[in-house]
C-alpha cells in the first residue's frame, strides 16, 4: 500500500559528519517528522566516507528518525591521502590549492576525472537501497540534496524508473560554482557536467534552493519552465533558546566556521589591533581553520590575544556565539550572490552586533541591512570597517541587534514551507 507521508532522503553529509551543510537536512528531517512525516535518510556508512569534521552532537537530533547507512567507493580517498596527507579530511573547503605543480595537477584532477564529483562511487549502493524501499513501501516522494551533485544523479535514475516524485536541492551552485575556475577544466569536462546539470534540473518535480536572486536567475536561465522554491538555511530555535548567554570583561570577538584565503578575512584583524591599545581585545577563532591562516592572523595582529579553540560541536559554537560583544563573517569571493548562511542566521538569532565583510548590495548583504546592529562592508572600505568595530567597543554590554520577523527564519518554520511543497496537510 502506498504511503504518502513517507519520504527518502538521500544526502552524503549526515551526523556524525560535522559543518553547516549536514544541519540543513538534520533538521528538516527532524521537523518534517514532528508534522506527520515519516522522513527515510539514505546515506554512507560514516567509517567508510570522507568526512573533513564530525560532530556527534548532532545525532541527539535524529534518533526518532530512520536512518540506512551503505557501502561506498571512496576515489576521493586516495586524492584526500596524496594532497593532505590523510584519507579522511577530503577536498579542501572553500578554496582550491594551487601552489606548485602537484597541486595544480591534483586540480586538474578533481576537475577533470571526478565528473560530476568524486562522491558518485556511493550511487550504486544508494540506489539498491533505494529501489527496495520503493518497491516494499510504495514510496512515492523522494529527495536528493548536493553538494555532492553527484547525489541528485540517483533521483534522475529513480524517478525515471519508478515515476516517483523528486525534488532535488541545491545548496550551493553546481556548474557555477565559484572555485570550478580554478579546477583547469577542459571543454569536455565542462559540457559532460553541464549535461548532466541539465537533465536534473529538467527531469525534477522542483528544485530547493537556499536563497532567491541570483542563484535562482542562474538555474532559471538553464531551466525555465522548472518550479522554484527557496527554502532557506535558518537556525534551531530551540537550541539557541538552551543555550545560555555568557558576558567577558574583556571586549570578545568571535569567528565561528570555515576560512580560507578565498576570504577578505586581514582587514578587520588590522583594525582591531590598531583599537588595541585604547581597548584589551580577545579574538576567538573556531572551525576548519589552517595553521598557516592563524599564523597569518597572528602576524596581522599581534597586540590581541588569539584564542583558536578548533572545531567546534554545533552547541559549543552556539555557546561560543552568544559569549561574543561582537561576531565577524567573511562572504566567499564569487559566492556574495548565492548564499546566506545558517550560521548567519545564527549569528543574527543570537542578538550580538555582527560585522561581515562582502558585497553590501548581496542578499546577505541586504538581510543584514534590515537588523539593527549588522552590516556587510566592501572589504576595501577599511573606514566603515573601523566605524562599526569601534561602535560595537563603545556600547560592549549595551548592544543589541535585532533583526524584525527572525521567527520566519526559525527551522521549524521553514519546514512548513517544505511541507506545503511535498503536499503536506
Amino acid at each position: 500500500m502506498k504511503d504518502n507521508k513517507k519520504v527518502l532522503i538521500f544526502t552524503y553529509y549526515w551526523p556524525p559528519s560535522g559543518g553547516s551543510g549536514v544541519q540543513r537536512w538534520t533538521f528538516f528531517a527532524k521537523y518534517l517528522k514532528a508534522l506527520g512525516w515519516e522522513p527515510i535518510v539514505i546515506t554512507v556508512d560514516e567509517k567508510q566516507a570522507a568526512y573533513p569534521v564530525l560532530d556527534s552532537g548532532l545525532l541527539k537530533e535524529i534518533r526518532n528518525i530512520e536512518v540506512v547507512r551503505t557501502d561506498t567507493k571512496e576515489p576521493l580517498r586516495i586524492y584526500s591521502r596524496i594532497l593532505t596527507g590523510s584519507s579522511k579530511k577530503g577536498i579542501p573547503q572553500g578554496s582550491v590549492p594551487k601552489r606548485g605543480w602537484f597541486s595544480k595537477t591534483a586540480a586538474f584532477i578533481r576537475g577533470n576525472f571526478f565528473i560530476p564529483d568524486a562522491r558518485k562511487g556511493w550511487n550504486p549502493y544508494a540506489l539498491a537501497v533505494a529501489k527496495k524501499y520503493i518497491q516494499q513501501e510504495g514510496i512515492q516522494k523522494i529527495i536528493t540534496t548536493g553538494p555532492p551533485h553527484s547525489t541528485h544523479l540517483l533521483g534522475l535514475q529513480l524517478k525515471t524508473q519508478f515515476g516517483i516524485q523528486w525534488w532535488a536541492d541545491f545548496r550551493d551552485p553546481w556548474t557555477d560554482i565559484f572555485y570550478n575556475k580554478d579546477l583547469y577544466r577542459s571543454s569536455w569536462a565542462q559540457k559532460k557536467d553541464a549535461r548532466m546539470e541539465w537533465k536534473v534540473l529538467h527531469n525534477a518535480n522542483g528544485i530547493f534552493t537556499t536563497v532567491g536572486g541570483s542563484l535562482v536567475r542562474k538555474l532559471q536561465a538553464k531551466a525555465s519552465d522548472q518550479k522554484f522554491h527557496v527554502l532557506p538555511n535558518g537556525f534551531d530555535e530551540a537550541l539557541l533558546s538552551s543555550v545560555p548567554k555568557t558576558k567577558n570583561d574583556i571586549f570578545h570577538v568571535v569567528y565561528t566556521g570555515l576560512l580560507t584565503d578565498n576570504q577578505d578575512y586581514l582587514s578587520p584583524m588590522e583594525l582591531l589591533n590598531g583599537l588595541a591599545d585604547q581597548h584589551p581585545i580577545v579574538l576567538s577563532l573556531a572551525g576548519n581553520i589552517s595553521a598557516e591562516i592563524i599564523d597569518k592572523i597572528k602576524k596581522a595582529a599581534p597586540k590581541i590575544q588569539i584564542d583558536y579553540k578548533g572545531y567546534l560541536s554545533h552547541v559549543e559554537a552556539i555557546a561560543l556565539i552568544k559569549s561574543g560583544d561582537l561576531l565577524l563573517n567573511f562572504i566567499f569571493r564569487g559566492a556574495d550572490q548565492d548564499m546566506i548562511s545558517g550560521k548567519l542566521l545564527e549569528y543574527l538569532a543570537s542578538e550580538v552586533p555582527v560585522l561581515s565583510v562582502g558585497d553590501p548590495n548581496s542578499e546577505a548583504g541586504r538581510l543584514l541591512d534590515q537588523a539593527s546592529f549588522a552590516q556587510m562592508i566592501d572589504a576595501q572600505n577599511t573606514t566603515a570597517q573601523k566605524s562599526f568595530i569601534k561602535k560595537a567597543i563603545q556600547q560592549k554590554g549595551k548592544a543589541i541587534n535585532i533583526l524584525p520577523d527572525i521567527q520566519k527564519w526559525t527551522r521549524e518554520n521553514i519546514t512548513v514551507l517544505l511541507n506545503d511543497v511535498l503536499g503536506g496537510k
